[in-house]
């Protein structure tokens, strides 16, 4: 995963959410005459990974303490007493399988407390900079980034691909790099966030919206 998201931050293909903030300054003091586009881009924090986290959790603990149990001759679950099991093959299966699933559950776990593929983009009109930044896995590649000039977007562009492995996604094409995706990994967005993002940021940096 890491890999993914470094190679698709340098510009060989990345991911942003439904929470879009402009901010910028009116002559009258208001917000109406917005310079800067914020999206934040939600990375492993969401629900359904915290849902399979936990279930992950409690089912891998549930198989090794049984297999614990069938070895001690002790019961140390509630509902069900796993001492009438031979440990061999029996209980020592069970402890493996409980082993091996409490290591998956630390992973989801530590991927969630590191927000792998959070970050945000962000669009300023006044600098004429954008900056596309994720946070990936611990070590050299924590922090990634890019900045670049509005002014060498070309289009904004949707992409969308329905089956068993739906594919919505909006990349910002970008001239001298490869299409830059800056919607979220691992969860597409629905049809209608699609469309209202891509409009919006497409009519935000004043280039044609593709795809659609």
């Amino acid at each position: 995963m890491a890999d993914f998201y470094r190679e698709h931050l340098t510009g060989q293909g990345s991911s942003m959410t439904a929470s879009t903030i402009n901010q910028g300054d009116s002559p009258n003091g208001g917000s109406s005459a917005s310079n800067v586009l914020h999206q934040k881009v939600l990375g492993s924090r969401r629900f359904s990974n915290y849902l399979w986290a936990t279930i992950v959790t409690l089912g891998a603990t549930g198989f090794f303490l049984a297999g614990l149990s069938s070895y001690l001759r002790i019961n140390l679950l509630i509902v069900t007493d796993p001492t009438q099991l031979v440990f061999v093959p029996q209980g020592l299966v069970m402890g493996l399988y409980g082993t091996a699933g409490l290591l998956l559950a630390l992973y989801l776990w530590l991927v969630i407390l590191w927000d792998v593929g959070g970050g945000y983009n962000e669009f300023n009109q006044k600098t004429g900079k954008f900056q596309i930044f994720r946070y990936g896995f611990p070590g050299k590649n924590r922090r990634i980034q890019i900045d670049n000039s509005i002014e060498d977007v070309q289009s904004v562009r949707i992409v969308l691909k329905e089956g068993l492995n739906p594919v919505r996604a909006i990349y910002l094409r970008v001239k001298g790099r490869r299409d830059i995706p800056l919607t979220r990994v691992g969860q597409p967005l629905s049809l209608t966030e699609l469309e209202i993002q891509g409009a919006e940021l497409a009519r935000f940096l004043g280039v044609p919206l593709e795809g659609l």
